[in-house]
């Protein structure tokens, strides 16, 4: 249940929002501010529509009780009036969750490209196999809703699946869509090196990024370590007679990123930088929010990386997401790409509802 939001809270949004209006149309706006103020505008519009819908809902409601208890009012004017109450009073109660949930606070990066990482874990050459078709995945369903994917690295193995792969995925609303992916994915299957037909589980991992502004994230040169070594392909033969590949370690971290997949060094150090920069934001998002609230977790379940979040299990052509307890039976659509977004549907919504039944409890 949700805590209805009182009148005249509605109404400050409401007034907000022609405030902002107004500021805009003023003479003489810096540029700089106007788009500060467009911004608020365009954020604020949604929460504002559903706030004035809300608040013209429960006047009408007001209006038709009145009528209802002015005995000197026509039977049939009385009558259609209990009709439309009835009818009122059953949608206002959906106009305030939604409301609620527009309210909710977001995920300041949820607009941000984000790079996705995927490792291949337990499993051996069957898991790397599995990475690959988890890669696949996301860049199908990244296909499918008008998203631009860039490789910036990947290690293949010996049976052309993938040790890892690191790709920057940008768009409208990558990262809130994509950030309840992260954690061990499982599959189930007869691995093809398998001749006795035996079922084998494997894992792979994936991380998701949100990808920072360079102004966010200040790294000093004297912290970096930057070393150049010539790239090699699958079982160490060589693709390049050059020391073009990079490894950068950021030493008050400890993290390392290695980037070989260009011919040229300079190429290979700005990506390496575009993902050591993507894992410090990240680092620093998980220590605030940690800070904020011990219990609250950054992602739907813990998203922590030893967690098994989802099993595709071929045998039986069902794909379960076990933080939400969602089963499909339909593998192929989800490996596809496009049937993945029922999952993600699933899970956004249940992270809404956490987070409103956390609220409801503070109020």
């Amino acid at each position: 249940m949700t805590v209805p939001l009182a009148d005249a809270r509605l109404s400050q949004i409401v007034e907000r929002h022609r405030a902002l209006a107004a500021a805009m149309a003023a003479p003489d706006l810096p540029p700089e501010r106007f788009i500060a103020l467009s911004k608020d505008y365009a954020d604020l519009a949604p929460v504002a529509e559903a706030a004035d819908a809300l608040l013209k809902a429960r006047k009408e409601a007001a209006d038709l009780e009145a009528l209802l208890c002015d005995r000197t009012a026509e039977s049939e004017m009385r009558a259609l009036a209990s009709e439309e109450l009835a009818l009122l009073r059953s949608r206002i109660p959906d106009m305030e969750r939604a409301l609620a949930r527009k309210l909710l606070p977001k995920d300041a990066a949820d607009s941000r490209p984000a790079i996705l990482e995927i490792r291949a874990g337990t499993g051996g050459e069957e898991a790397a196999l599995f990475a690959a078709d988890l890669a696949r995945m996301y860049q199908r369903y990244a296909e499918s809703r008008g998203w631009r994917v860039e490789i910036l690295s990947a290690s293949a193995s010996d049976l052309g699946g993938l040790r890892e792969i690191a790709m920057a995925v940008a768009g409208d609303g990558v990262f809130a869509r994509l950030k309840f992916e992260a954690g061990v994915h499982r599959v189930q299957r007869v691995p093809v090196t398998e001749a006795g037909g035996r079922i084998h589980t494997s894992a792979a991992t994936v991380a998701v990024l949100p990808e920072p502004e360079d102004v966010e994230v200040a790294i000093d040169e004297k912290d970096l370590r930057i070393e150049v070594f010539r790239a090699s392909g699958p079982g160490g033969q060589s693709v390049n007679t050059t020391d073009s590949a990079v490894r950068i370690t950021h030493l008050p971290t400890g993290i390392t990123v290695s980037q070989q997949d260009e011919k040229s060094q300079h190429k290979n150090r700005a990506k390496a930088m575009k993902v050591l920069r993507a894992r410090l934001f990240e680092m620093e998002r998980a220590r605030a929010a940690q800070a904020r609230s011990e219990a609250r977790a950054l992602m739907v379940g813990s998203g922590d990386r030893s967690e098994r979040i989802r099993t595709y299990n071929f045998p039986q052509g069902r794909v379960t997401d076990h933080r939400i307890g969602l089963t499909l039976h339909r593998l192929p659509e989800v490996l596809e790409g496009p049937g993945l977004e029922e999952l993600i549907v699933a899970l956004i919504a249940e992270d809404e509802a956490q987070r409103l039944a956390e609220l409801d409890a503070a109020s």
